[in-house]
Parts: C-alpha cells; sequence; structure tokens
C-alpha cells in the first residue's frame, strides 16, 4: 500500500496574479471616462445659442435644474412631479448647503414661463445664485 503525503495535495500558491484585476480596473475606468459626460445632460435640450463657455464651478456647490420644451422638470437628474415639488427640493439642497449655485438648463424652444417658475422658486427659498446655461458662440 502506498502512502501519499499531505504536502503533494496542498499547493501554495506564492504570489497572486494581478493581471485580470488590473483589466477589471481598466475597462471600469474607460466605462466611467465615456459616460461620465452623458450623465450630467439628463434631457435632452437644445441650449440657446450666446454667451461664453461654461466656467469651472465648484462642483458640490452647484445642482442643475432642467426643463424641457413640453415641461418637463427634473432637479439633480431626478424627475421633480410639481412646481411645488421643485421649490420644496430646492429648499432642502440649499439649507443643506448655503453656497449653493443653481444651474439652470432650459430648452430654447419651450416657454419663458418655466425657468422663469423655477428662478421664482428658487428666490422664495433664499437662493440668490443662478447661471443660465447656452451653447457658446462660435468664434470665427
Amino acid at each position: 500500500m502506498r502512502r501519499f503525503s499531505a504536502r503533494n495535495h496542498l499547493v501554495t500558491l506564492h504570489e497572486i496574479n494581478i493581471t485580470p484585476l488590473l483589466d477589471l480596473a481598466f475597462v471600469l475606468l474607460i466605462i466611467f471616462i465615456i459616460t461620465s459626460p452623458l450623465l450630467e445632460q439628463s434631457i435632452d435640450l437644445r441650449l440657446p445659442a450666446g454667451g461664453s463657455p461654461r466656467p469651472v464651478a465648484n462642483v458640490k456647490d452647484t445642482v442643475v435644474a432642467e426643463v424641457s420644451a413640453t415641461g418637463i422638470y427634473k432637479l439633480a437628474g431626478r424627475a421633480v412631479a410639481n412646481q411645488a415639488e421643485m421649490e420644496r427640493l430646492l429648499g432642502v439642497a440649499y439649507r443643506a448647503n448655503s453656497n449653493l449655485v443653481l444651474l439652470i438648463r432650459a430648452d430654447r424652444d419651450g416657454k419663458y414661463e418655466y425657468p422663469a417658475s423655477i428662478i421664482a422658486a428658487a428666490q422664495r427659498q433664499g437662493i440668490s445664485k443662478f447661471s443660465l446655461s447656452t451653447e457658446p458662440t462660435p468664434r470665427r
């Protein structure tokens, strides 16, 4: 009868192959780089022309309010049911950050009433810093 030693059956791994881990990390990095610009624009909007390129602002102090040409509102990428809900959410955001800057993205073909209602709601909540997004004027 032949005896087997326990050492032959247990093979220890002395080094870890990190190549698959690095491949996964690079794939995830590429995915995030590609999708991050798309996350900012949650409604398909045609912004009005004019103005200069958007200045770099502190991202944590900025909240984006969007309104489509048909009156669909979004705040920070989430759909908002009505104007009262928009005003309530703006108040919550302002109480959380008193340096809040409201970036308003409104479709150029929409009614003036839509972005004006966002500004009015923000002012009622105490927000006084606004930025209206436009497409930069092309250089000649």
